[in-house]
């Protein structure tokens, strides 16, 4: 049976494939597509204030992080970032990521959830974020840069929890 738990140190092992894939593509995240395992730790486990994984058949398939999203006056609103095993795609793993993130920000007493930089080509994503609720509510024009599409608009998108 999938278990959504908090993610461990010794998690990490299993994490890094699934991000070092996905970084390395460069196509939906703004990570540096030489990000090294211990840069990757420090950006998945240690900077967020919660980092938690999708488990199926002892095997991690997804992951995500939450973090509050701004500092003083902003810190009601956090930010996630979801990534999910290539070979897992298109199971609704994301999909229970984001509901699972959603509910834990509301249990962190967190009254709203941004994506500071959705890539537009991200297409799965962000039609999936807009089916969960959130808006977008901001773009930056040619902010990333696609690795094959070149300068794209980055999103922002947003929901009130």
């Amino acid at each position: 049976m999938p278990e959504i738990r908090e993610a461990r140190v010794a998690d990490f092992d299993a994490i890094w494939p699934i991000f070092h894939e996905i970084a390395t593509r460069g196509d939906t995240y703004g990570y540096s597509t030489d990000t090294d395992k211990e840069k990757a730790f420090e950006l998945w486990m240690t900077a967020p204030l919660k980092t938690f994984v999708y488990e199926a058949g002892g095997r991690i398939l997804g992951t995500y992080y939450l973090k509050p999203n701004q500092a003083g006056p902003g810190d009601h609103v956090c930010n996630c970032g979801y990534m999910v095993a290539s070979e897992a795609r298109g199971q609704g793993i994301a999909s229970t990521l984001c509901e699972h993130s959603q509910q834990v920000a509301r249990e962190l007493g967190y009254l709203a959830m941004q994506f500071n930089f959705v890539a537009s080509t991200n297409e799965g994503a962000v039609r999936l974020w807009k089916k969960l609720g959130f808006e977008v509510v901001g773009r930056l024009p040619r902010a990333f840069n696609h690795p094959d599409k070149g300068f794209v608009d980055a999103l922002v998108m947003y929901k009130w929890l």
